[in-house]
């Protein structure tokens, strides 16, 4: 437990989700939070607008975030630590997240640390990058008689998935959406075909989505390899798997950028 230091005001952590990537999704409660930071410890996937925008001149911006195995990326033990330091000393800390805070993020381990050394916390949501990139795209991820429901998982290493739930997943009704697994998009796909996923299902690769540099990619489930042939999608890319994905092609509001460049450059 912390021993504050007397007359020091008591520090917090603020847990909060910046949305996809357009910064104009980040929530009102979050951009108020930002703007009583003292600190804001920020992962990659945020927009620079965020930052310049809500965030105090003279709060410290620490950059934490990560890359996988690609680029230079922040442990999780340190970002623990800045947590704490910065809480210990009487400051205001804002955990900026991408997206929102609960889905494929390290938050249980932050969430551990914080109450390991009796440090108040706050938790703000955020739009998730699964329904950003659905709505930026005019996929409805459960519309009816085209889906039961939606699961959201990720395959970006071989043994992400269990074997013996592959033919669930290729079998459901379910809009199936895969966080950072474009890099093991053929095997996923390969996987799916293996377990006798129908030929009326469809995939979209959304790179980059909501931002200025969205490019959204659809093929008929059976027919991704000819499709995409030749394709590298821009970090990050969302994948998704169902028959809602036919439904681009008519509700679809918002042109490719046709640019390949970062939007989240650092």
């Amino acid at each position: 437990m912390i021993l504050h230091q007397v007359g020091l005001k008591q520090g917090k952590v603020i847990l909060a989700g910046a949305g996809p990537g357009d910064p104009d999704l980040i929530t009102i409660k979050a951009a108020n939070a930002l703007s009583t930071a003292d600190v804001v410890l920020t992962d990659r996937l945020v927009s620079p607008e965020i930052l310049k925008t809500h965030v105090p001149s003279n709060a410290l911006i620490i950059k934490v975030g990560k890359q996988g195995h690609k680029g230079k990326s922040t442990p999780q033990k340190t970002i623990n630590e800045l947590m704490v330091e910065h809480a210990s000393q009487g400051k205001t800390v804002v955990r900026l997240k991408g997206g929102d805070i609960s889905v494929f993020s390290n938050i249980l381990d932050e969430l551990q640390t914080l109450v390991e050394h009796d440090i108040p916390y706050e938790l703000i949501p955020g739009v998730s990058a699964a329904m950003g990139a659905a709505a930026y795209t005019g996929i409805p991820l459960t519309a009816r008689n085209y889906a039961l429901g939606v699961r959201l998982l990720t395959f970006y290493k071989h043994d992400a998935v269990p074997a013996d739930y592959w033919y669930d997943l290729a079998n459901t009704d379910d809009t199936l959406v895969f966080y950072m697994s474009s890099e093991t998009l053929d095997e996923l796909v390969d996987r799916l075909r293996a377990h006798n996923i129908t030929s009326d299902k469809y995939i979209a690769v959304v790179e980059q989505a909501t931002t200025k540099n969205q490019n959204a990619y659809i093929s008929a489930i059976h027919n991704h390899k000819q499709t995409f042939a030749g394709l590298k999608f821009q970090s990050p890319s969302l994948v998704i798997i169902g028959k809602v994905v036919a439904l681009h092609e008519q509700f679809s509001w918002l042109k490719n950028s046709g640019k390949q460049e970062a939007y989240f450059t650092s």
